[in-house]
């Protein structure tokens, strides 16, 4: 037998048979594959844009309570004694919780108490959350100073850090907790 062999139809083919390209069929398969690329770069791009918005959420919501717990600690050290009264509702309003009610039953003592003090200008350092807890609430790390004027002019400079837990309540954040850190 010669190596070079004619094959004729009734010779088994290992790849079958051989058939014409039909451009039709090499059309759809084009299109079908295309069409998986779009499917797959549509769904990379969805999937980036969700994560981008809890980021962004996340991000906000850290900001939100950061600028709170800031706006209530600078108020909170600064203590008005010629509106004693008014420097405690406003701290009361913003309160919450455990802190809400350990501040209604000593809001006497503490209005007479800022009532006595003189002036003070709080003032924020620095802030930051320790961790956000489970009901939503977040504990944030705030180093404030308070600055006296006493009567004979001279300025007394104090520093101070607390742990502030702020829930959000509806709209509006609020402190459930403040524990001043030693």
């Amino acid at each position: 037998m010669s190596p070079r062999r004619r094959i004729t139809d009734d010779d088994p083919v290992l790849f079958g048979p051989l058939e014409p390209s039909d451009p039709r069929k090499r059309l759809m398969q084009v299109a079908a594959a295309g069409t998986a690329v779009l499917v797959a770069a549509l769904m990379v791009c969805v999937w980036a844009f969700v994560q981008a918005q809890g980021e962004r959420r996340t991000e906000i919501k850290q900001a939100a309570v950061l600028s709170f717990v800031g706006s209530f600690m600078t108020h909170y050290t600064s203590p008005d004694p010629f509106h004693a009264n008014d420097y405690a509702d406003k701290v009361l309003a913003l309160g919450t919780g455990k802190f809400a009610k350990l501040y209604s039953e000593k809001m006497t003592e503490i209005v007479i108490q800022v009532a006595r003090a003189e002036p003070g200008a709080g003032a924020v350092q620095e802030l930051g959350i320790e961790n956000w807890n489970d009901d939503g609430s977040a504990n944030v790390v705030a180093v404030t100073t308070m600055t006296t004027t006493m009567p004979d002019g001279k300025k007394i400079e104090t520093g101070s850090r607390w742990v502030v837990t702020a829930i959000r309540e509806g709209e509006q954040w609020k402190v459930s907790d403040l524990i001043q850190v030693l």
